[in-house]
């Protein structure tokens, strides 16, 4: 997910760093193409507007298992056949499932691009279901949460932080879905998210590589294009009500062998942001302050008070609703967890009372806008930006005008965007500590600092 932080780093047209090219569908499926001519290669992505915050209640995981079954055949293929295909003509696939969007992609030689958009679109309008197929895929669905989560402690303690950090909205479910919950998830129930939310004018082809618009377009209209547009529901998200009171997690587990402390904010994200600043200002802020061995959080707490091992802020903005901003840290060996809390606060408390300068703007601004430059490199890249940004409210043209933004953001943005978040007393702290009563010797945790996931994936058949 290292790229996420970089979803709409697409400068000006002008600038032809990705220059996208775009078509609709006559059923209404939105094309993005981005040519890239340096290797007969193309990623292929569909992205599907819905995900986990979109589930019935009581029915979390289903997503996530659709995204599953979607591997599970068709009239045409049968179980498991789509992935040995693109295995046999060189290629990979895979998927991968958010709050907000499902996504599969291969990434395949240029000449094998029609066979890939032939079984997408099949399994867009065709997938087949038996009872017979999706039961073990649910012992697998249940096994992965065991495996990445049951058995992690950090990924248990972000669980609990995002539930307590958002206490209505479903972004406090996590994406693979509650163990109760999965266990209870049929096939029926996966048919039905199918029929409800995977239709062409629900989704977004995106594919970047060694081919133009006019290339693909006839290939769109005789695979996806022959698929019937279908009336999908709005997207309705209950609104997050105010809450009031810091609230704190502790999580003690004997596979932690170092300590870990973290906070999480709600923030704006892109899409509710817009053209505000907010969100813009934030990123910078995330640069200034968590942005690797010259940020002022590192540069504080790990090489002049030598408190902690290791220090950082991060900022999720690619949201359909709200996003997040989080601070993290684990201390140096024999300090107190208490001690390096201490001196997060007072960086925090020193950031608000006397701001950002305009040097540590200008450098932040400058080296975001060096980093799109480099995007375009990666063959996937490009693919997942507009993905993302198309998934979660945004259009094209906010893509391309990301480095036009960037460096609007004045040093009174940056302080107005730290204060608007920061100074919010509504966050919620984890605490991931070892436990005094385990062996020295055993399984080790590294502690989470960083980001909570936002996406469950790696569903290779």
């Amino acid at each position: 997910m290292a790229f996420t932080a970089l979803v709409a780093l697409a400068p000006p047209v002008s600038a032809r760093v990705f220059d996208p090219e775009t078509f609709t569908l006559s059923n209404g499926m939105q094309v993005v193409v981005v040519t890239n001519r340096r290797a007969p290669v193309v990623s292929h992505m569909v992205w599907y507007k819905v995900g986990s915050a979109d589930e019935p209640r009581g029915k979390s995981g289903i997503a996530h298992y659709l995204e599953h079954l979607m591997f599970k055949g068709t009239d045409e293929l049968k179980p498991g056949e789509f992935s040995r295909t693109v295995a046999r003509n060189g290629g990979r696939d895979n998927a991968f499932t958010s709050y907000d969007y499902t996504a599969y992609f291969e990434n395949i030689a240029r000449d094998r691009l029609e066979l890939v958009m032939k079984m997408e679109a099949d399994r867009m309008a065709d997938l087949r279901l038996t009872e017979e197929v999706a039961l073990p895929e649910r012992a697998v669905v249940m096994e992965e949460r065991r495996q990445r989560t049951g058995n992690n402690p950090g990924a248990r303690l972000w669980e609990m932080m995002n539930s307590a950090l958002f206490i209505h909205h479903p972004y406090g479910t996590p994406i693979i879905g509650w163990m109760n919950e999965i266990e209870q998830l049929t096939y029926k129930d996966a048919l039905d998210f199918y029929k409800t939310w995977y239709a062409p004018n629900n989704a977004m082809l995106v594919v970047a590589g060694d081919i133009t618009a006019a290339e693909l377009k006839p290939l769109a209209e005789k695979t996806f294009g022959k698929i019937p547009a279908r009336k999908v529901p709005e997207r309705v998200r209950v609104d997050e009500p105010p809450t009031e009171g810091a609230r704190r997690v502790s999580l003690t587990d004997p596979q932690v062998r170092q300590p870990s402390w973290q906070r999480l904010w709600k923030a704006p994200s892109y899409a509710e942001a817009g053209e505000k600043p907010d969100a813009y200002a934030l990123q910078v802020l995330q640069t200034i302050m968590g942005g690797g061995a010259t940020s002022r959080l590192y540069r504080t707490l790990v090489v002049e008070q030598k408190v902690a091992a290791s220090a950082s802020m991060w900022y999720s903005p690619t949201a359909l609703d709200l996003g997040t901003l989080g601070l993290g840290a684990s201390p140096m060996p024999g300090v107190e967890l208490a001690k390096v809390e201490s001196a997060m606060e007072a960086e925090v408390a020193r950031l608000l009372k006397d701001g950002v300068t305009a040097e540590e703007v200008e450098t932040a601004k400058t080296r975001l806008r060096r980093e799109a430059v480099f995007a375009r490199d990666s063959l996937q890249g490009p693919a997942e930006a507009f993905g993302y940004a198309l998934a979660t409210g945004q259009t094209v043209e906010d893509v391309e005008a990301w480095p036009d933004r960037i460096g609007k953001v004045t040093v009174e943005q940056v302080n107005a965007a730290a204060k608007a978040v920061l100074s919010q007393q509504d966050h919620v702290t984890g605490v991931l500590l070892p436990d005094p009563n385990a062996p020295a010797t055993g399984p080790v945790a590294a502690a989470p600092v960083g980001p909570p996931p936002t996406s469950a994936g790696d569903h290779r058949r």
